[in-house]
């Protein structure tokens, strides 16, 4: 019984850990436009923090306002939804139910 308990609750702290550190690696294989900041083509870490995607490479970061949202349906793969071609709209990761959401689309602004 006890032992129960113990797998129990370090099966709870291991999913916790997890679920605190949500952190996604992406490929942009263009340069986009996100909520109006131009990020430049290339690999990015993205973890969500206070409402902001927060997207990293290197030394640089840029927060963008967004939303993390659970799909119905796991994603078979990394998928990028785009309007008009460089306003990134959506983040779907694959093998997961996770995906980022971007609310708008604005006027390119200088970013990474």
């Amino acid at each position: 019984m006890k032992k129960k308990l113990l797998l129990s609750f370090m099966a709870l702290g291991v999913t916790a850990a997890f679920a605190a550190n949500d952190t996604f690696k992406v490929n942009l294989f263009q340069d986009s436009v996100i909520e109006g900041k131009t990020v430049k083509a290339g690999e990015y870490k993205l973890s969500m923090e206070n409402g902001n995607a927060i997207l990293k490479r290197g030394k640089e970061s840029i927060a963008i306002p967004a939303r993390q949202e659970t799909d119905p349906n796991k994603a078979a793969s990394t998928e990028l939804t785009y309007k008009d071609n460089t306003n990134l709209q959506e983040i779907r990761f694959g093998g997961t139910h996770t995906k980022i959401v971007f609310e708008g689309a604005m006027p390119a602004q200088p970013g990474l």
